[in-house]
């Protein structure tokens, strides 16, 4: 049932986003048009499935507007769905440049093929249409409905760039605690997972108690996610992530299980303050954390975000089989291996 619904879903978000960054397609902006449908897995070499990515978040959207109001046209809430993806899309590309990233999804980004004025432009640009994609609910919602839901995205899109201070100004400071780790990825993968519930419980027109535990079930959805998004860059499977499983460590990221290491003190901390983690040694200083308890205190917490979400998304009581499919769509979001 899950792989039915979603497979009915992604088309209509696929559209509704060609639709919102048509608005750049004349004569005189081909180009920068051709450089939005690039970033979004539409053309160029390597389009299709594994350059769009999953549409986790306007999924997310239409399912929890479905499960709160089981009988509205899915129409209705397209724009804000196409919105949401829009922005994690500028975030995207705004990342790119910021951490010099030359490749994304096994392809050149933006800035690396059109440099870097043409990239910040593009970010921009989708930015700018995520907000003209919320006046468009206006078609549908009372006014007093698309300013809210569009002052709550306003409202993420400012605790992204929060997030996002607080993840590049932590990367040459050797004073961090766990403590300061929840206020930056709460600003980053937790902030729109939990705006795009929100937003979907409002124009699901969900009472004030529902909108809440929908927002909260986002945002420890999105807490959870990035929790085991930081175990599987240490102890990830190769073949399932695509990436090498330890890169975080010999990039020297400030992720969860690194941050329980430097609390404790022992051979990790020392070595970590030492000088970059090499290639050659990456596996040793990953099991220096399982020996101190990093990656036990990581899954405990990880369950600890997933036991939240869930509960909050019981209390929200999703109806029906849009319902059920969100249900299981978390858990499976939860339960991921790459």
């Amino acid at each position: 049932m899950i792989n039915q619904i979603i497979s009915s879903l992604l088309p209509l978000i696929e559209s509704e986003l060609q639709r919102q960054v048509s608005r750049l397609d004349s004569p005189r902006t081909k180009i920068f048009h051709e450089m939005l449908t690039y970033h979004m897995g539409w053309t160029g070499e390597g389009a299709g499935p594994e350059a769009t990515g999953k549409r986790i978040r306007p999924l997310m959207m239409l399912l929890t507007y479905a499960s709160t109001s089981p009988s509205a046209p899915l129409s209705a809430a397209l724009p804000a769905a196409a919105a949401v993806e829009l922005v994690h899309n500028f975030s995207l590309v705004h990342d790119d440049i910021q951490d010099n990233s030359p490749k994304r999804r096994g392809r050149l980004t933006v800035w690396k093929k059109w440099e870097l004025p043409q990239a910040i432009n593009v970010g921009d640009a989708l930015f700018v249409i995520s907000n003209q994609a919320m006046l468009d609910l206006a078609r549908n919602y009372p006014a007093e409905i698309v300013v809210r839901a569009a002052g709550c995205l306003h409202d993420t899109c400012l605790d992204l760039t929060r997030g996002q201070f607080l993840d590049m100004s932590y990367e040459n400071r050797t004073d961090l605690t766990i403590e300061d780790y929840w206020p930056m990825i709460e600003g980053k993968t937790a902030a729109l997972l939990s705006a795009c519930t929100q937003i979907g419980a409002i124009l699901g027109n969900a009472d004030e108690a529902t909108v809440e535990q929908y927002r909260i079930f986002g945002r420890d959805l999105g807490l959870a996610f990035q929790v085991q998004d930081d175990i599987l860059g240490i102890w990830g499977d190769e073949m399932l992530t695509g990436k090498s499983a330890a890169s975080d460590l010999a990039e020297g990221k400030n992720s969860l299980p690194v941050l329980y290491g430097l609390s404790q003190k022992g051979r990790f901390a020392k070595r970590w303050a030492e000088s970059a983690i090499r290639a050659d040694e990456i596996a040793e200083v990953a099991q220096m954390l399982v020996d101190e308890g990093a990656y036990q205190f990581s899954r405990q917490e990880a369950q600890r975000l997933t036991d939240q979400a869930l509960g909050a998304l019981t209390e929200a009581d999703p109806k029906r089989e849009t319902g059920k499919t969100l249900i299981e769509l978390t858990r499976k979001l939860l339960n991921r291996e790459s």
